[in-house]
């Protein structure tokens, strides 16, 4: 039985994690922590957890060395991150559902983000996008978890990328986003009155997932891809709608664009590839790991739809699929279930 351990466990993607392990049959959630709620029940602070964790308390995430476990997944903000992993990297293999491992490079951490504590295992992180990294994900320490954005983005681009077919400078990648992503946390900017109803771009030009977005790109294509990526807040509990635009380096038929779509991903359980004509809705992948595709060409003018829950694929559900990965199990285990549709 393996051994898990959740640092930053009462937020939304703790959330997901403590359901999602709940049921799997070879891991057990030893360990959760929040400084909040140290000391509470987990299923005080969570209800619908009622009957799966009742003997689980949170605990503070400072008792770091009283720790035991196989794995453990850092949940926490990004730049919190980097102060626990070192130390938990002694006893534990690590997924980090932050920023603070994602981007190689040092330079470009510290100017998205700030200056990076734990810079030296920036070049040993293996970014946990299973569909591209698979191979490297099964031997790694520390698997840095993508983003949800970029999940969304490099699993609809990464085929066409990884033909050499986008032309530089073409991308434009727009994307919608239910509430959760901003958090758990009390925000006005996230509050039910501020955001019902609306609808609205934000982090224009300036997104911390952009280059995060560039970096996968640009190794899939085997140099430099700039993209231009637009967020925005929809009213929806959580699910991202990402559009992708881009120039071809040549005209492509739309059977041709299928046949690459379906080698890259016709072995991949959670990549749904959605019939000729028709396009995804995130209604159809909510509470799942799935990222369905949609694909249109005309010419050398291409648009791929992918649809994501943010939470799952884009966040935890996503972890736990690499944490199989990196323990030979079967990487479906506990993820493989319907989507909520309604």
């Amino acid at each position: 039985m393996i051994k898990a351990a959740i640092f930053g466990a009462s937020g939304y993607t703790g959330l997901e994690l403590l359901r999602i392990l709940a049921t799997h049959p070879e891991a057990r959630v030893v360990e959760a922590t929040s400084r909040q709620y140290k000391g509470t029940p987990v299923p005080e602070v969570f209800p619908a957890l009622r009957g799966f964790y009742d003997g689980l308390l949170f605990t503070d995430p400072e008792d770091l060395g009283s720790v035991s476990s196989d794995i453990a997944f850092s949940a926490m903000p990004h730049g919190a991150s980097q102060d626990v992993v070192p130390e938990l990297l002694k006893k534990n293999r690590v997924i980090d559902l932050s920023a603070d491992f994602r981007l190689h490079d040092k330079a470009a951490y510290n100017a998205w983000y700030g200056e990076h504590k734990a810079a030296g295992l920036l070049k040993e992180a293996v970014y946990g996008l299973p569909e591209l990294y698979r191979k490297e994900i099964k031997d790694a320490r520390l698997v840095a978890n993508p983003g949800c954005y970029p999940t969304s983005a490099i699993l609809a681009l990464a085929p066409l990328a990884r033909k050499g077919l986008i032309k530089t400078g073409s991308v434009i990648i727009d994307s919608k986003s239910g509430v959760s992503g901003a958090g758990r946390g009390a925000s006005l900017a996230s509050s039910f009155v501020e955001v019902s109803s609306g609808f609205k771009a934000y982090k224009v030009g300036s997104h911390r997932h952009t280059p995060e977005i560039e970096q996968e790109l640009a190794l899939a294509a085997g140099g430099s891809l700039n993209v231009r990526f637009t967020p925005h807040l929809i009213p929806v509990s959580r699910g991202i709608l990402t559009t992708a635009y881009a120039e071809l380096n040549r005209p492509l038929a739309p059977s041709e664009m299928r046949e690459l779509y379906n080698a890259a991903y016709s072995k991949e359980t959670f990549v749904r590839l959605l019939p000729e004509g028709s396009f995804p809705d995130i209604s159809q992948v909510r509470g799942s790991n799935f990222c369905d595709l949609g694909l249109f060409v005309e010419g050398s003018r291409v648009t791929i739809v992918s649809a994501i829950d943010n939470l799952v694929k884009g966040a935890s559900g996503q972890a736990v699929q690499n944490m199989n990965i990196m323990f030979g199990l079967d990487e479906k285990t506990a993820l493989f279930t319907p989507p909520l549709s309604i």
